[in-house]
């Protein structure tokens, strides 16, 4: 997959089929649009192309408002949304920059400057909320009417959802990867979920892993190069990975059992903190900073000097402990670190058990 920032570069494939989108958290609904997007890609014989936005507009305007509150929790890196659409089977991916000029373009001046002269589309897929331009002012029915005047096919997809039980925020209460898409069962207290990126978000900010992973189609995860910190947690006896992230405001926060992935053959169980560590001195290098500090609970032997930095890993948030505390000190700090590696190990082992009976039933 071709990654390009802006669309002024030569190697673009200029005739495309493509879809529009923010794409933060490339959710069970992004997958299905993306199916069909590169299946009409290659019936086309064109590119399959993706056009995102970064920053995320929402948090462009929020600081142009000088009200940071105003912009969203994010699912996922850029980094992240890229992995994920390359999984999809994109062929290229085109980074808009939101800014000023993008901001104010007008629906018209975006399908002509955009669509048509800077990336040759052929065919154009949306969701069924999509608007563009300045003030949100275009719709499914402009663009439709663009791609007659101009030369290309416009099509729209409807909302994923899929069937939940009544009991909304109940852990588990999603149905399992792969379960019917429906808007409800006849004779059962299911209702439809909209699969979107504000469902996940709210998901992750509830501490509902496993909702999260069941709209995500896979567990939430977040990948990164390892980086030196202040290496506090080798002096407690706890040595971190360490990953960090500018300009980032993850929908998830707190303590997690996690998988490592990128160190060794198999994944490895660790302990993660996700956040701002409260406990640190707001003067600290990293005081206020958001960092994925993972413990892996056994760390991997083979390592080069035994250390990983400069590692690009992938840890997967499976359950929530806690949230982030604030430890009156080094010793409770550590105290609590303890604790919450003998939890996770717990969590792992009632993992194991989980699997043990499913294979004893399914040999019954």
């Amino acid at each position: 997959m071709k990654v390009f920032r802006g669309f002024h570069h030569p190697d673009i494939a200029t005739a495309c089929a493509l879809t529009i989108g923010n794409f933060d958290g490339v959710h069970r609904g992004h997958q299905a649009m993306l199916a069909l997007l590169c299946a009409e890609a290659r019936q086309r014989g064109v590119r399959s192309s993706v056009l995102t936005f970064e920053p995320h507009p929402r948090d462009y305007f929020a600081a142009v408002a000088i009200k940071p509150d105003l912009a969203p929790a994010r699912v996922g890196t850029l980094r992240d949304k890229l992995l994920d659409l390359e999984k999809c089977g994109v062929d290229q991916v085109v980074v808009l920059p939101f800014g000023e000029h993008t901001a104010s373009m007008s629906p018209q001046q975006f399908i002509s400057e955009v669509l048509v002269q800077g990336l040759g589309v052929r065919y154009v897929l949306v969701g069924d909320d999509f608007r563009f331009g300045a003030k949100r002012a275009g719709d499914y029915g402009m663009l439709d009417a663009a791609g007659d005047a101009l030369g290309f096919d416009v099509a729209r997809m409807n909302s994923y959802e899929i069937s939940y039980p009544h009991a909304r925020h109940a852990v588990s209460s999603l149905p399992p990867e792969g379960a019917q898409v429906a808007l409800g069962r006849p004779g059962g207290d299911f209702h439809g979920l909209r699969v979107s990126s504000s469902a996940v978000r709210e998901a992750l900010g509830d501490g509902r892993m496993d909702d999260a992973a069941r709209l995500l189609g896979h567990p939430y995860c977040i990948s990164g190069h390892v980086v030196h910190g202040r290496k506090l947690g080798r002096e407690l006896g706890f040595r971190t990975l360490n990953l960090r992230f500018a300009h980032w405001k993850p929908a998830a926060s707190g303590i997690f059992a996690v998988l490592v992935h990128g160190l060794t053959d198999g994944p490895l169980q660790g302990v993660a903190n996700l956040g701002v560590r409260p406990s640190l001195d707001p003067n600290d290098v990293n005081g206020g900073r958001v960092l994925l500090e993972t413990h892996c609970l056994d760390w991997p032997v083979g390592l080069a000097g035994g250390e990983a930095y400069g590692k690009i890993v992938r840890v997967e948030l499976l359950h929530k402990l806690h949230d982030e505390l604030r430890y009156d000190g080094l010793d409770a700090l550590k105290r609590g670190i303890a604790k919450d590696c003998d939890d996770a190990r717990v969590f792992f082992a009632s993992l194991h058990g989980q699997t043990h009976r499913q294979v004893t039933r399914d040999r019954i």
